[in-house]
Parts: C-alpha cells; structure tokens; sequence
C-alpha cells in the first residue's frame, strides 16, 4: 500500500485476492483495545479475537498488540459496496477517475443484533442526508413503554442522535448506512439493522459514494482466494448459531477449485477442515496435499506368499 494511502485503502490486486498484512503495535499506558481497533481500522471482535490473552480495557504500557489488517476480498462481483455480515465489514470499490489505479477500501461496521438481522441481498443507495433527524421506530416505542418510559417522537441532530452525523439511505426499507454516537459498537452486533460506521469512516464515504451505487450484502463466513499461486483461506463464525460442518469445508473446496492460472491443485485436506472448525479471521496459507506415503511391502511374507503359490503347482 503506498505509504500516503489512509489505513484501510489497497491498491485492487491483479489476478489475486489478498490485501494488507497484519502487524503489531505497543499500547501506551492509557490506550485500550477499542482505542486502538479505532486507530487502525479494525472493529472490536476483529482485535479482540486477535488478541485473545489481553485485557480489553487495559492491555498495558509496552504491551504488544497484534493488528490483523491482512484479509481476503470477498468472493462476489468487485462493485460499488460489499457488506459482508459474517465477516462485521464493508467494502468500498469506487468508480475510477481517469489516470486512478483500481483500488479497494475496507471499514470495520456493527450490524444488526438477533431478532433484527440486517437484510441480504442487493440494492443501491437512494439518498445522502447530513445531520439525519431519528424518528424512533415502533419497537423502540415498545422497549420503553416496557420500562415505562416514553420514547421521542423524533431526536434532532446531535450528540444524542444514534445516526450520527452522516446517513446514506438503501433501497431496502428503513435500512442505512449511518454513523453512530456510540462508537464502541463497531465490530458488534449492536445496531436495529442497520449498518453503523465510526463517525470518520461515514463522513469519509458520504460524498464519494453517488446516489445509486450498488449495495451488495452477503453473509459469507468462509473467504477463499489466491495470491501468487499459494490458496488462501479466511473464516469467520457463522452469525447463526450451527457447526462448522461439511457445507462449509465444500464451500471453501469450491472457492479453491483451482488456481488463479486454471490449474486444478489437491489441497491438505485436513488442515483446510481445521481452518473451518476454528474460525478466528485470520488468512492462512493452504498447503498442498501431503504425498501420499510409499507402500513398502513386508519381505518375508512377500516371499512367504510366493513360495505357497509355488509349492502349490
């Protein structure tokens, strides 16, 4: 990535599917993991599964923080947006300017939480609005009501609206892209449906993205792809509770059907399985399938068997 790019901005690979690489960086002594998720592009599951031994809140002066930043394109058409759901992220290939390389953005996003699962499918943005007023939707109304409150009928523009600063409307009904006043959500299952970004992330799009540019939402736990002949494999947990079974290995075999040059290639079968089995985000390198063992047969009940045959002429 050249070095005056933002964080999260790769120039499209060619014939390829892989972008950035993870690194590390030293906490300072107040820095908590959120803090540093913002700071480098990364949501809390992200830097959290990354870092499964530190503590979320404190990790410590000097201590070293893995940031997985190295990641796999998802397996659809390289348009407009891509929201992954399994994988709490977006993708942002944006039109070119005449003279501009192919390039891809990646934000981190929270998505909604169970019972208002955020829709799949495609649709196109209709419609920017800065400063969105939030009219509360009828199963806010409810909550509150349950906690004998009463909910707004609308919250204006600031520090209290949930939208944020910066809104982009989608063809599916009620659904945005929005930012959000609650920043430690990115990366969660948080929001009603809707997609939240950080609030830097969603004002950096709101202009760049035009009206009418496709949106294309999937839930793929398992990324495959290639970089420089060697099959790559990314896998996330399944949003649904259910075992990684046999659909997912398939999947995967799938997606590495053959190399970025049409070449069909056997693949270690065993540690694509525990790939699936272990989900953690994090791109792993498949090796080639094992070769197979020679069989060397046992001499003298080799030439046991010869001589009964003999003998029995």
């Amino acid at each position: 990535m050249p070095a005056d790019w933002p964080k999260g901005h790769y120039p499209l690979p060619r014939g390829g599917d892989l972008i950035g690489q993870n690194y590390t960086v030293e906490a300072d002594a107040e820095e908590t993991l959120l803090d540093l998720a913002r700071e480098h592009n990364l949501g809390y599951e992200e830097i959290r599964r990354a870092n499964p031994d530190l503590s979320v809140w404190m990790p410590g002066e000097g201590t070293e923080v893995v940031i997985p930043a190295q990641r796999l394109l998802p397996p659809v058409d390289r348009e407009g947006i891509v929201i992954n759901l399994a994988e709490l992220r977006l993708y942002y290939y944006p039109a070119l300017e005449e003279g501009e390389s192919p390039r891809v953005e990646t934000y981190p996003i929270g998505i909604g939480r169970e019972g208002f699962d955020t829709p799949l499918g495609k649709t196109v943005t209709t419609m920017r609005i800065e400063n969105p007023a939030w009219y509360p939707p009828e199963s806010v109304r409810q909550e509150a009501a349950a906690r004998g409150e009463e909910a707004p009928a609308v919250v204006p523009p600031g520090p209290d609206n949930p939208l944020g600063d910066y809104a982009i409307l989608l063809g599916f009904d009620g659904y945005l892209i929005h930012g959000t006043n609650r920043p430690g959500g990115i990366g969660m299952r948080a929001s009603r449906g809707c997609i939240r970004m950080f609030p830097e992330d969603i004002e950096s799009l709101f202009t760049r993205v035009p009206e009418g540019t496709q949106v294309n939402i999937i839930d793929q736990p398992i990324k495959a792809g290639w970089h420089a002949g060697t099959p790559y494999v990314q896998a996330y947990q399944p949003l649904e509770v259910q075992a990684n079974g046999m659909a997912q290995l398939l999947e995967a075999l799938t997606l590495l059907g053959q190399s970025a040059d049409g070449e069909s290639m056997a693949l270690d079968y065993q540690q694509l399985r525990g790939v699936v089995d272990d989900p953690d985000g994090q791109v792993v390198a498949i090796r080639p399938a094992p070769e197979p063992e020679p069989v060397v047969a046992d001499a003298e009940s080799e030439a046991g068997g010869i001589y009964e045959h003999l003998g029995g002429l």
